[in-house]
């Protein structure tokens, strides 16, 4: 149909700890988090009718995000592991894996996360 955009979105789930050096308050000192990842694709309808399939979506995000992060110790995984520099990551975790995000969000708390874009969709 011409004129929509069609964007899709997987949540995940992993738990991890991390410690914050820089950090004046309590996160200087090693704790965990119960993270939520939300992945989003945008693209047009291949001939099944869909931009990606949720299969191949879940496979990848296991795969290459899921299995590297999940119950670890973060800092050994990413220097400075805040949730803005682990969401980055994330993304180029996904980009290198084939999978382009339109968007990703990672919950480090339930009323608390961190929003990352594309630049065309900015």
């Amino acid at each position: 149909m011409a004129g929509l955009r069609t964007r899709v979105t997987c949540t995940f789930r992993f738990e991890a700890a991390h410690r914050l050096a820089w950090h004046p308050g309590k996160c200087r000192n090693l704790h965990g988090h119960s993270y939520r990842l939300d992945v989003t694709l945008e693209g047009p309808l291949d001939a099944n009718g869909v931009v990606l399939d949720f299969d191949v979506l879940h496979e990848v995000v296991q795969r290459e995000v899921i299995e590297r992060f999940d119950h670890q110790d973060l800092n050994q995984l990413v220097e400075n592991p805040t949730a803005e520099l682990l969401a980055h990551e994330i993304w180029a975790v996904l980009t290198t894996a084939g999978i382009e995000p339109t968007a990703l969000r990672l919950w480090e708390t339930a009323d608390s996360w961190v929003d990352v874009i594309s630049e065309s969709n900015s």
